[in-house]
């Protein structure tokens, strides 16, 4: 197989393209073009051809891994579907989230904190919150701790019931008001106390909820 040519400049991503002579192109990062000593005219044989792809896959997952840790929160089985969905080869994918959780780049007990403090930030109640850390497919192993002092969220009930009620406010405002908080996992039970404590008379438009 031989290199037909070889960019000597990285696109916006970082790749070096080569193309092969027939037309085929590779994507490769600097260290793998490095590593195998690539340059225009370079004949490979089959095992080198076989070790380059292999390489290249490698070196590709590792990468949007990267990126993807640097762009969100995400657990290990998260990132790894992640990067499968974007056509990474399984295998490649998950040693990739192996390599960034021996650098100490991405840990599913911390993933865990971050969506929490996320959620609590947000106003949102214990079960978006819980939500959220299935979503994220935090292993459950992670959640007791993550969750352990979730703070009482009735200041944030009020403050959300307070842009949404008055004293004029009928039973579908309120109602709406309700799903709304619910949606945001706050309890029924714990909407109901609020808004009990609230100074317009909400107590006669709730008792059918």
């Amino acid at each position: 197989m031989r290199i037909e040519s070889l960019k000597t400049s990285p696109d916006r991503a970082g790749r070096y393209w080569l193309t092969f002579e027939g037309g085929e192109r590779l994507g490769l990062y600097r260290q793998t073009v490095e590593d195998f000593g690539l340059y225009a005219g370079k004949e490979l044989t089959e095992e080198e051809d076989a070790a380059l792809r292999t390489a290249a896959g490698q070196m590709s997952a590792k990468m949007r891994a990267v990126r993807i840790v640097s762009a969100s929160s995400v657990s290990r089985k998260d990132l790894e579907q992640r990067l499968v969905r974007k056509g990474e080869d399984p295998g490649q994918a998950k040693e990739a989230v192996q390599w960034m959780e021996d650098l100490h780049l991405i840990s599913d007990r911390d993933t865990a904190e971050q969506v929490v403090r996320s959620c609590i930030a947000k106003g949102y109640g214990l079960s978006r919150a819980k939500q959220a850390l299935y979503e994220k497919r935090i292993p459950k192993e992670y959640w007791e701790e993550a969750l352990a002092d979730y703070p009482d969220q009735s200041e944030k009930i009020e403050a959300f019931l307070r842009t949404r009620l008055d004293g004029e406010s009928d039973q579908k405002d309120v109602k709406r008001a309700v799903d709304a908080l619910i949606r945001r996992g706050h309890s029924y039970g714990a909407i109901r106390r609020v808004l009990n404590e609230l100074s317009f008379d909400t107590e006669d438009r709730i008792e059918d909820f």
